[in-house]
């Protein structure tokens, strides 16, 4: 993708909020920490547990959303980047980093199993499952994770690459003549909907996620002048969708479509959203998404087997993980991530 011209304030909200519930979610659904701090607050850890991963969902519409903007942003292909070097920017931007902090969680996790035993801890890796790893195809053959939130890293990279691939096909002089580029990603869209999301067989593939990916890039293309009719369709058939087999995932992807379309057909609405503390948060939260699994595995190390079973001491130990991750993932961004910037962001070439 194009680095964006200037910041949106409201995706800035929605990366900022999803990345924090992200981490929260993993802090109270591992534990275990969380198993004795949860007397403290049962409705709200229960709730981090079993609902706040929807927080994904945020992620994915945005994904659509920011793609539509960069490589179609008038419902064509208006770059001429060819597909391998839009997925060779795509896994640098993506990949890069999540394999040093790789290397860090299994440095970390390989001090947490001579603290304690745990569920939370990832077993000693092998060399196939971190070669599966580095090629972001660890569901897809089998293999364990090797830390919590590297799923939605491969997930990304493919629908990402999907939906260039998508664009590009649309250039296809027989398929120019009679598929415009949006009703090519409506179509897959609607198949993603009716069929791959009802199948859980099918969430480690892009195909499941789709139906999201496209309510963000319909959102952007629905926000252009006379173009809200694309998204009024495409929102009709996630409703039919609903009606057929309710998803909350599903459901909240389109209510953020139809707040994202007009946050950005309205600026006055999205104006409230506009905050220092916001956008930084936003700046790194790919970086907090990474990294905060290997810093919850080491405060749990040093807090869980050293210090009292209270549900107080654990609930500090929880506190201190949320806090720790969010200022490595800002050490982290400003480190690393950041420099990152030339080689991770393509220069797209007008069509």
């Amino acid at each position: 993708m194009t680095r964006p011209a200037s910041r949106l304030p409201f995706v800035d909200l929605i990366k900022a909020v999803a990345s924090q519930l992200i981490v929260l979610h993993h802090l109270a659904f591992y534990g275990p920490m969380s198993d004795v701090a949860a007397v403290l607050a049962p409705a709200l850890f229960e709730w981090l547990a079993r609902d706040a991963r929807l927080a994904v969902q945020a992620f994915l519409v945005v994904g659509g959303f920011l793609a539509a903007r960069s490589l179609a942003p008038q419902g064509r292909l208006t770059v001429d980047t060819s597909l391998p070097a839009l997925a060779w920017q795509r896994y640098v931007r993506l990949a890069l980093p999540m394999l040093v902090v790789l290397s860090i969680a299994m440095l970390t996790a390989a001090f947490a199993r001579t603290q304690f035993d745990h569920d939370l801890l990832p077993a000693a890796p092998t060399p196939a499952q971190v070669l599966a790893h580095v090629f972001l195809l660890q569901d897809l053959v089998g293999h364990a994770a090797l830390s919590a939130g590297v799923w939605y890293v491969a997930i990304d990279f493919q629908l990402f690459l999907l939906f260039a691939a998508l664009m590009q096909v649309s250039r296809w002089r027989v398929v120019r003549r009679h598929l415009p580029p949006p009703l090519l990603v409506a179509l897959l869209a609607v198949l993603s909907m009716f069929g791959f999301n009802r199948d859980p067989a099918w969430d480690v593939a892009a195909p499941y996620f789709f139906g999201s990916y496209a309510l963000g890039a319909f959102a952007w293309w629905g926000a252009q002048r006379g173009r809200a009719s694309w998204l009024v369709l495409m929102l009709a058939m996630a409703t039919l969708a609903l009606l057929v087999d309710f998803r909350d995932r599903l459901a909240l992807a389109a209510v953020l479509a139809v707040a994202l379309s007009l946050t950005q057909r309205h600026a006055s609405l999205a104006g409230w959203t506009s905050h220092r503390v916001l956008a930084y948060l936003s700046r790194i939260s790919y970086s907090v998404f990474l990294i905060h699994f290997p810093v919850c595995m080491a405060v749990t190390a040093i807090v869980w087997p050293n210090l009292p079973a209270d549900p107080v001491v654990q609930g500090a130990g929880v506190l201190l993980a949320w806090l720790g991750s969010v200022a490595a993932g800002a050490a982290f961004h400003h480190g690393f991530e950041s420099r990152l910037g030339t080689l991770a962001w393509p220069r797209l070439r007008p069509a």
